[in-house]
């Protein structure tokens, strides 16, 4: 694996995940925010998403899990604060399963938990979203896109920014969407989503610190909470105010100094 990050700062790791059809622009605003506030901010881009290379074959949660485990001892730390976000959020959750002891903190927002919760949102005939299903059919996703990346993903992109993701963060990323074999990549976050689940289920709880955040017009929080508050013990909420689904783009001065105090905060406020 070949993983592209960004770096910045001096201080303990905080270790930003972004989602999907994004890459560590998704952070551009707040990087310079929380290293500001004593942080080195390590933002990566996923496997298959971004600069990063896109294996073949399907992957799990898991596996990008061991992938930044690896990226955290490459960079010289044992332990980092972790926030997730959409997808990354599923990652986020799934690295502090597997290594709890890498992760002091964690930030949880604007997703849904395979294991507890996410399952029952997949299925449109219940009222979920259509888009899981389809993404989970990578191979076949990335056909009927291909060629359409722009048509297709800047629906999504309008959907979930109030400003926040500008036009020249649109390029870059489409940039990287059009790169060979990018689209699968990036639909393979939803390939094992089911697989992810019972992976989720089988694991202790949590015991670390976990805030949960959603744009003020992001997605309904108390899915999240209600998940994460049967994965983990020590949950608490908060909203980011004038923001949609990719809050740190649309408020990074909020999102920086949450994020800072949740951190640094004894007990975790």
């Amino acid at each position: 694996m070949r993983l592209h990050y960004v770096i910045g700062g001096s201080g303990p790791a905080v270790v930003l995940l972004h989602g999907w059809p994004f890459s560590w622009i998704e952070w551009r605003a707040v990087i310079p925010l929380l290293a500001g506030h004593g942080f080195t901010v390590i933002a990566p881009d996923l496997r298959g998403s971004g600069d990063s290379s896109v294996p073949d074959g399907h992957w799990t949660k898991r596996d990008e899990a061991e992938d930044l485990h690896q990226l955290l001892r490459h960079l010289g730390h044992d332990q980092a604060y972790l926030v997730g976000t959409d997808v990354g959020t599923m990652t986020a959750h799934a690295w502090a399963q597997a290594y709890p002891d890498d992760v002091a903190r964690l930030v949880l927002s604007e997703a849904f938990l395979p294991g507890f919760g996410l399952e029952e949102h997949m299925n449109p005939a219940a009222g979920g979203s259509w888009h899981f299903g389809f993404h989970a059919q990578s191979d076949l996703a990335a056909m009927l896109t291909e060629g359409k990346e722009e048509a297709y993903l800047s629906g999504f992109w309008s959907l979930m920014s109030r400003g926040g993701i500008t036009d020249a963060d649109r390029a870059d990323l489409l940039r990287a969407y059009t790169a060979p074999d990018a689209m699968r990549g990036g639909f393979e976050h939803y390939a094992t989503l089911l697989e992810d689940g019972r992976s989720a289920r089988d694991a202790a709880r949590l015991d670390m610190p976990v805030l949960i955040l959603n744009g003020e017009f992001g997605l309904p929080q108390q899915i999240l909470l209600d998940g994460a508050r049967r994965a983990a013990s020590d949950v608490r909420q908060d909203i980011v105010p004038d923001a949609a689904h990719t809050f740190a783009a649309d408020n990074p001065r909020w999102t920086a100094e949450r994020l800072a105090r949740f951190f640094t905060s004894t007990p975790a406020a």
